[in-house]
C-alpha cells in the first residue's frame, strides 16, 4: 500500500523461542534427557505435530482442561477436525496401534521430542508452544518398569547437575479400586456447594476436583476420600513394590495421595517432579501408568507407562541452580585468513578438519589481521590460527591458545593440526 512501512513481525505470544547463546543451553538440556533414555534402551519415534482431534478427546479425556479449554483445534481443507498435539502419549499410542508395534518384541520402548501446543495464559515457565522429551514403555505391568521410567528422569536431572527437586508419587489403582473409590467420592461431592461447570467436570471424572487450583475447591475437597485408601490387594502390592525398588536404588520420594495429574488416562503408579526454585510453575516433568489407553483408542488392552519432561522448565531450573557448563558446543579452531590466497587455503583446511570431527570456523569478508583476530576472540574457540602469505610460503603455522596465549608450532596441513589439537 503506497509507501507504508510494514510493522515489524514478532513471534506469537506465549511461544518459547531459543537462539544463540541460549539455544546452546536448550540443546544441551534436551540432549542430556535424550541420552539417559537411549542408555535405557529406548528408541526414537517421530510423530506428526497434529492428529485427528478424537485421538486427544478419547485419549486424554474430555473432563481435562487440556481438552475442554486448551487445545488448538481447526478444520482442515478436507473438513476434518485436526488438533495440534497438546501432549505426546496419545499420539504414540495411535502410532503403536497403527503400525502393530505391540505385536513384536515387548516391551515397546520409545522416546520422542519436539514442540507441543496448549492455549494457556502465558507466564514464566508456561507457554503456548513448549518443548518436551517423553518416553513410553508399552507391554508389561511390572513394577520394575515403573521404576525404570522414573529412574530415567531422575538420572537425567542428576546429569544436568540439578539438586533442588523432589519426586512425588502415588497410585491411582486399577479399575476395581477406582470404581469402589468413585462411589464414595461421588457421594461426598454431591454434598458440596459447587458451581455447575465444576459439577459437570466431576460427573465425567470426579478425580479432576483434586487437581482444581481454586482455594475454595481445595478447601471443599480437604476431607474427600482418598484413592490410596481404596487400593485392592493387587494394586497395593504393586505400589509397595514400586516404593521398595525406588528405595533400593537410592531415589528419594514423597507420597502425595491427592495427586491425580492433568490427564484422564493415568492409572496405577503416577508421579511428578517439582523444582523448588521455579515458583508457581514448579513441575519439571511427570507421568504414570495408563492401562486401558490403547484399548480406548481401538487397540489391544496393553499396559503402558511413560513420562513427559518439560525442556523449557528444566532449562529454567538449571539456570536457577547455575548447574550448566560454562562452555557449550565450543569451537575447537578458528582460522583467520589475512590474504586472498589465505582465504582459499583456510576454506580448504577447515573443510578437511570438519570431515575429521573438528568443530571449526573461519573469518569471512576482507579483514586484516586485527579484524580477523577479533572475530577469533568473539567465536569462543579454543585455538586460533592465522594464515597469510608467510604461512603459505613455508607451510608452517602457529596455533594460538585463545585462553592462555600459548603458541604451538605446526605444519599447515590437516593431519598435523589434528594431532596438535589432540584430535587424533
Amino acid at each position: 500500500m503506497g509507501g507504508e512501512v510494514l510493522s515489524k513481525f514478532q513471534a506469537p505470544k506465549g511461544v518459547s523461542e531459543y537462539y544463540p547463546p541460549n539455544s546452546q543451553q536448550f540443546e544441551y538440556v534436551r540432549d542430556q534427557l535424550l541420552r539417559t533414555a537411549r542408555l535405557a534402551g529406548y528408541k526414537l519415534i517421530e510423530l506428526p505435530v497434529f492428529e485427528d482431534t478424537e485421538v486427544f478427546t478419547r485419549g486424554v479425556g474430555e473432563s481435562t482442561d487440556v481438552v475442554s479449554k486448551e487445545m488448538y483445534t481447526f478444520e482442515d481443507r478436507g473438513g476434518r477436525s485436526i488438533t495440534l498435539r497438546p501432549e505426546g502419549t496419545a499420539g504414540v499410542m495411535r502410532a503403536v496401534i497403527e503400525h502393530n508395534l505391540d505385536k513384536g518384541q515387548l516391551p515397546v520402548k520409545l522416546f520422542y521430542t519436539g514442540p507441543f501446543f496448549r492455549a494457556e495464559r502465558p507466564q514464566a515457565g508456561r507457554y503456548r508452544q513448549f518443548y518436551q522429551v517423553g518416553i513410553e514403555a508399552i507391554g508389561f505391568n511390572d513394577p520394575e518398569i515403573d521404576v525404570e521410567v522414573i529412574s530415567v528422569a531422575q538420572t537425567a536431572f542428576k546429569a544436568l547437575g540439578l539438586k533442588k527437586f523432589k519426586l512425588n508419587i502415588t497410585s491411582l489403582g486399577d479399575s476395581s479400586s477406582r470404581e469402589n473409590h468413585r462411589k464414595d467420592l461421588v457421594k461426598f461431592i454431591s454434598g458440596l456447594k459447587l458451581d455447575e461447570a465444576t459439577l459437570a467436570r466431576a460427573q465425567i471424572n470426579p478425580l479432576r476436583l483434586f487437581d482444581d487450583k481454586r482455594e475454595e475447591v481445595k478447601a471443599a475437597m480437604a476431607k474427600a476420600p482418598l484413592l490410596l485408601d481404596y487400593l485392592n490387594k493387587e494394586s497395593k502390592q504393586h505400589f509397595e513394590t514400586v516404593q521398595g525398588l525406588l528405595k533400593n536404588i537410592g531415589i528419594d520420594f514423597q507420597i502425595n495421595p491427592r495427586m491425580v495429574r492433568g490427564l484422564d488416562y493415568y492409572t496405577g503408579t503416577t508421579f511428578e517432579f517439582d523444582h523448588q526454585m521455579l515458583g508457581a510453575q514448579s513441575g519439571i516433568g511427570g507421568g504414570g501408568r495408563y492401562d486401558g489407553l490403547m484399548s480406548s483408542l481401538g487397540g489391544a488392552d496393553v499396559s503402558g507407562i511413560g513420562f513427559g519432561l518439560g525442556i523449557d522448565r528444566i532449562l529454567l531450573a538449571c539456570q536457577a541452580e547455575n548447574s550448566l557448563p560454562a562452555e557449550l558446543n565450543e569451537i575447537d579452531l578458528f582460522v583467520a585468513p589475512i590474504t586472498e590466497a589465505g582465504k582459499a587455503a583456510a576454506f580448504k583446511l577447515i573443510s578437511e578438519l570438519r570431515l575429521s570431527g573438528v568443530t571449526c570456523d573461519m573469518a569471512y569478508g576482507d579483514r586484516g589481521l586485527k579484524g580477523a583476530m577479533k572475530a577469533a576472540d568473539r567465536s569462543g574457540a579454543k585455538y586460533g590460527l592465522v594464515i597469510g602469505d608467510d604461512e603459505l610460503a613455508t607451510g608452517n603455522c602457529q596455533l594460538k591458545s585463545m585462553s592462555s596465549g600459548q603458541l604451538i608450532s605446526s605444519n599447515l596441513d590437516a593431519s598435523d593440526l589434528l594431532e596438535k589439537l589432540g584430535k587424533k
